[in-house]
């Protein structure tokens, strides 16, 4: 698999480090860039993340921020795709171009609010079917959105 340009992978304060992990190493595999906005709910010497995919760490671009408001400061607006349950357009419809960020929050929290009320164009949901189900995990999330992302890049 060839990807003109990567794609990036954001963590908002992420909370699980297995979570991570596991999006570490699906940013390995697709050589997407993983960007790991502070504060993190764990240390990246965890143990738990080790578990979930720190032996591929050393093979994964990471970059880390101090927090949301210097990430977003240094990106282009149009670049910029934000995930969150509490959106009612489907991320099928997006048009992701190559190099896209591709933004997801916390856990427990998703987004901070004032960010999605300040880019609710850009603001895109995984829906489910059954509404008994609050959420999806955010790695699980993250996958379905980066290959969907891919897709589309191969098809331009």
């Amino acid at each position: 698999m060839t990807v003109q340009q990567p794609f990036n992978i954001v963590l908002v304060e992420p909370e699980i480090p297995p979570n991570t992990g596991s999006i570490a190493r699906l940013c390995g595999a697709t050589s997407s860039v993983l960007h790991l906005v502070r504060p993190l709910g764990f240390s990246t010497d965890d143990k738990h993340l080790k578990r979930a995919g720190l032996d591929y760490w050393a093979h994964v671009d990471i970059r880390y921020w101090q927090n949301l408001e210097s990430f977003l400061k240094a990106q282009k607006e149009h670049e910029l795709f934000f995930f969150t349950t509490k959106s009612k357009r489907e991320y099928t419809v997006a048009d992701f171009p190559p190099g896209a960020f591709l933004v997801f929050g916390k856990e427990t929290k998703g987004l901070p609010t004032d960010i999605l009320e300040l880019y609710e164009d850009r603001c895109f949901t995984v829906p489910m079917a059954n509404s008994n189900i609050r959420s999806l995990n955010l790695a699980m999330t993250a996958g379905i959105v980066l290959y969907e992302a891919i897709r589309q890049s191969h098809l331009s």
